[in-house]
């Protein structure tokens, strides 16, 4: 008795040390659950101790049995067996009523050996064996006052794991129960002595099963490895992260330094607008609208804050439906004269197309001329780089 408890002790120590060596997703209440059913034959191992069993093979009965187990990590877990055994040929069930001979109810640790020794390679191995040991109660139905009374069992299971995911076990399953219950002393000198364990206070089964695995929260029906990181792998991701952060500020950076810029020419623009105006700052008599469009030193794109200039020719020409415009586009003195004139020429046609593309006004209502670098505008080169609104129509 000692030596089963210090078997199962040693082995339930070996089981926890092993789990701890493999690092699994998260085991729920609800995770790895199984439930199965098994028959076979069981027998006594050899003639008891008066000879009222009938010898090995005359003494084979039928066994029906069910499991309810849990594996609480990868290499131990707990079921819970019940099993029945029909009437044999033994002497004693002789004048039994029933045709179950005794029915035990088990719980059993279960130890996963492959995983035990050999680690767990993140799901079930086609193959592996798996060791049973527990306790349970007996109940003997026969021609003797009937008796309860614990027992213990231990056995193997040879376990096929099936199935894409290895949701289920066909098994194997040789084993010993024995009976720790004093039944010789109900009917028999007390010259026999109970739980001896040995063979004539015991019996042999071996029977085949299947256990289906419940899903898991997981995703999976089993135990699945956890996705580690090393530290070195971690230090890179922080310094990736370290490094995205610093860009998203150099970025937060220019977009501060930008709106300056706009807001700077903004003032510039409108403390040129409260001067007084001079017949000679205009090279031509025509009808000028009032909103410029102000565009960077080279750059014939539209900054955002000029869409507003554009918006109020757009209203004004909408509001006046038979109204023309054209857009003169002008750059500053700086750089050669022919790229001048093309840079002009395309800030009147960009002009040109926010009008049409963004305020849906018509494409023959407009046109456009790029005049080059002036410096007759402004004293200032900033407020050169424009396009300007001539009213044309006639």
């Amino acid at each position: 008795m000692k030596k089963l408890f210090l078997m199962l002790a040693v082995a339930a120590f070996a089981a926890n040390a092993s789990a701890q060596n493999t690092v699994i997703t998260s085991n729920k209440g609800g995770d790895n659950w199984y439930i199965g059913a098994n028959a076979g034959v069981s027998t006594l191992p050899k003639e008891s101790f008066d000879g009222a069993s009938n010898g090995f093979f005359k003494s084979l009965a039928p066994t029906f049995g069910v499991r309810v187990g849990k594996n609480l990590n990868t290499v131990f877990g707990l079921a819970l067996d019940a099993d029945m055994h029909f009437k044999s040929n033994n002497k004693w069930n002789a004048g039994s009523k029933t045709f179950i001979e005794d029915v035990n109810v088990n719980l059993l640790g279960t130890f996963n050996l492959n995983n035990l020794f050999a680690g767990y390679p993140g799901e079930p191995r086609s193959f592996e064996v798996i060791a049973l040991a527990g306790f349970g109660w007996e109940h003997y139905f026969n021609h003797l006052p009937k008796v309860n009374g614990l027992n213990s069992k231990i056995g193997f299971d040879f376990t096929f794991n099936l199935g894409e995911a290895k949701a289920w076990q066909l098994y194997i399953e040789p084993s010993l129960t024995y009976g720790l219950v004093d039944w010789v002393g109900a009917i028999a000198p007390a010259a026999y002595a109970p739980m001896q364990y040995n063979l004539s206070d015991s019996y042999f089964t071996i029977k085949a099963g299947f256990n289906y695995k419940f899903g898991n929260s997981n995703g999976t029906h089993n135990f699945a490895k956890a996705q580690l990181r090393d530290q070195a792998e971690i230090d890179a991701l922080n310094g990736k992260i370290n490094e995205l952060r610093a860009d998203n500020n150099a970025k937060d950076s220019k977009i501060a330094a930008d709106a300056q810029t706009i807001a700077d020419l903004q003032k510039k623009l409108a403390d040129c607008e409260a001067r007084p105006t001079t017949a000679a700052v205009v090279e031509k008599t025509e009808n000028v609208l009032q909103p410029h469009v102000i565009f960077r030193q080279g750059k014939s794109n539209i900054e955002p804050a000029q869409y507003a200039s554009i918006e109020m020719v757009a209203n004004y020409m909408k509001n006046h439906k038979d109204a023309k415009v054209k857009v003169q586009g002008y750059a500053s003195p700086e750089g050669k004269a022919e790229f001048n004139k093309k840079l002009s020429e395309k800030r009147a046609e960009v002009v040109k197309n926010a009008l049409v593309k963004k305020y849906k006004i018509a494409a023959d209502r407009i046109t456009t001329e790029g005049l080059g670098a002036t410096d007759k505008l402004s004293s200032e080169n900033d407020f050169n780089r424009v396009a300007m609104f001539i009213d044309t129509t006639k």
